[in-house]
């Protein structure tokens, strides 16, 4: 892919700036504590560990104290040193590895302290932490389950809430937020497991009557994890068992006539204006049907992220306008990216709706947002301040 890693910001919002010459340095105990959250039970667990290392190095350790907590692929929430070494291997993906010892979450309002179990089986408190900072992806990361977990320890975090992270998650009530509030989106047919199982014939009829090629995705997946491209209806019981791998519940979506163009936001739910960045356009290459994980994240020439897009100003307000109506119909907060395609005639569909972008260096939100002049690190840093701003 071609694309640039995260940068700096060419320079620091007012909060992050560091004490006044002259004031009292706060001592690095009395820093408000950030936890950032990785890895996780999903199919893109590597995803989130690359991105992660990316947030972790950006937050400014003058206004922050960080903990970078990875989350196996069991569920266990476990303190992380080694986030430094992370990046795509093909050979050899980034997980985070039980090591015996766990992270103790209380779920109360009281503000708990984290404790963390040793392997020896002592418990040592970790401290209260200000700020969650999930850098998750898919199941038990951005579909609201821990932002509700979030919501109960009554502990500010970045991005959206449980709202819009389980409906944004799950593509088919995505799909229908998006046609109550009057933005355009792409067709769609919803087939559950049991459908399949009882009835293929009848869910066949109902694909090919939105016609070829059709894409056929996890209802609840993300990163292109489990989709399928199919050029006939031979092809839909192989691009079923895929997606159901992954999911019970499948949409499937015929091919549209348009250029892939993203668009990132950026605000709070207090602020009276949104910012949006100058949309990029995903170009895919070489012998990829579409943007698939490979072409995403493993393979170096399977994409091009241009950004900004090679579209015309009328067009770009467009894409801005659709993105910060689909942001405000969600009820999002922080950060989104909205992906859409735009026809030749125009028209401008929202694809999807991503309250969890990625952060690594090839992800589209950051990268947006540093051909739009805010670079990575204050990036990072506003998301933070928006988080700790939505919280009082």
């Amino acid at each position: 892919m071609t694309s640039s890693a995260p940068q700096s910001a060419p320079a620091r919002s007012a909060a992050s700036q560091p004490a006044a010459p002259g004031g009292p340095a706060p001592r690095e105990d009395e820093l408000p504590l950030v936890a950032v959250l990785f890895g996780g039970r999903s199919s893109e667990h590597a995803v989130s560990c690359v991105g992660a290392k990316a947030v972790i190095g950006a937050i400014h350790r003058e206004r922050f104290r960080v903990l970078p907590i990875g989350i196996t692929q069991e569920g266990t929430w476990r303190r992380v040193e080694d986030w430094a070494d992370f990046a795509f291997d093909p050979q050899r993906m980034p997980e985070v590895v039980d090591d015996g010892t766990e992270i103790l979450v209380a779920p109360s309002g009281a503000h708990s302290p984290l404790r963390e179990r040793l392997a020896d089986g002592t418990v040592r408190e970790l401290g209260r932490v200000d700020a969650f900072f999930p850098v998750l992806h898919g199941k038990h990361g951005e579909d609201g389950t821990v932002q509700g977990l979030f919501e109960l320890m009554d502990t500010p975090f970045v991005g959206g809430g449980v709202l819009p992270s389980a409906v944004s998650m799950d593509k088919h009530f995505m799909k229908v937020v998006l046609a109550g509030a009057g933005i355009p989106a792409c067709p769609w047919e919803t087939l559950t497991a049991a459908q399949w199982a009882t009835d293929p014939e009848a869910a066949a009829q109902r694909v090919s009557e939105q016609g070829f090629p059709a894409f056929v995705k996890p209802a609840r997946a993300g990163s292109s994890v489990g989709i399928s491209r199919i050029e006939s209806g031979e092809q839909l019981p192989a691009a079923m068992a895929e997606a159901l791998a992954h999911d019970d519940k499948v949409i499937v979506e015929p091919g549209i006539d348009g250029r892939e163009i993203e668009c990132s936001v950026l605000g709070g739910r207090v602020d009276a204006q949104l910012r949006t960045s100058l949309p990029a356009e995903i170009i895919v290459k070489g012998d990829h049907a579409f943007y698939d994980f490979e072409a995403k994240y493993l393979d170096a020439d399977g994409a091009e992220v241009v950004c900004p897009a090679d579209i015309d100003p009328e067009t770009t307000a467009r894409v801005q306008d659709v993105a910060r109506r689909t942001f405000r119909a969600f009820d999002c907060t922080g950060l989104a990216r909205v992906d859409t395609f735009v026809t030749p005639a125009g028209e401008v569909l929202v694809n999807e709706l991503n309250t969890l972008p990625g952060f690594t260096p090839t992800s589209g939100y950051p990268l947006m947002f540093a051909a739009s002049g805010v670079g990575f690190e204050q990036l990072v840093a506003e998301l933070l301040d928006i988080a700790l701003r939505d919280a009082r």
